[in-house]
């Protein structure tokens, strides 16, 4: 297994009860979203009637409607982390820098898509991008399987931040309804093109 990605420190301590609630509370959310199909039926009333706990427990643990989908996006993203950190090959360990940066940019926009209207509700007016910013996964991966490369004359960190843009939260918004609608291959299409990319500035 890899040395972790990212500097996850140790968790903020967490009374059990307050962890059983936060637990209870995601698992009734994504019911809920995997029953109504859309984000949209979401909101803190809802969540705490079905979840059978107070609404100012549910405001206390999110803080806002947009939190409850900030803290479901955490949740994803760590479970993502995880599997580019230590799962099976080409996106985890053992396979050629090459190989895991095709497959890590594959198994994030089909991440993004699939997160998309969590993403977007996520937004609260604080956060510039859908998701946030970039995740620090990201470029931080992508400038490590850059390295392994040996890229010659190459600015890695400028070409990993410009990668990473290529993947993350802004990617979001270039997608129109109708792009993501309306055009069966979408992620057909972008994982194509991402490989391309690789290939292109890496030489392959």
């Amino acid at each position: 297994m890899e040395r972790p990605l990212l500097p996850l420190g140790a968790p903020r301590a967490e009374r059990a009860d307050a962890a059983r609630n936060r637990r209870h509370l995601l698992a009734t959310a994504r019911t809920m979203l995997a029953e109504q199909g859309g984000a949209d039926c979401l909101t803190m009333d809802a969540l705490a009637e079905r979840a059978g706990l107070g609404k100012g427990t549910v405001f206390r643990r999110f803080g806002t409607r947009a939190g409850i989908f900030q803290a479901l996006l955490d949740d994803d993203e760590q479970a993502f982390q995880q599997q580019v950190m230590a799962g099976p090959p080409p996106l985890g360990p053992g396979a050629a820098p090459l190989d895991r940066l095709i497959a890590y940019g594959r198994a994030r926009i089909a991440f993004l898509l699939d997160h998309r209207e969590m993403a977007r509700a996520a937004l609260d007016g604080s956060l510039p991008v859908p998701a946030g910013t970039e995740t620090p996964l990201s470029r931080t991966h992508i400038r490590m399987l850059l390295g392994q490369l040996r890229l010659d004359g190459v600015d890695l960190p400028m070409l990993a931040l410009q990668l990473t843009a290529a993947l993350d939260g802004p990617l979001l918004f270039y997608l129109s309804n109708s792009d993501l609608t309306e055009s069966t291959d979408i992620q057909k299409r972008m994982t194509r093109a991402w490989e391309d990319l690789i290939q292109r500035v890496c030489g392959g």
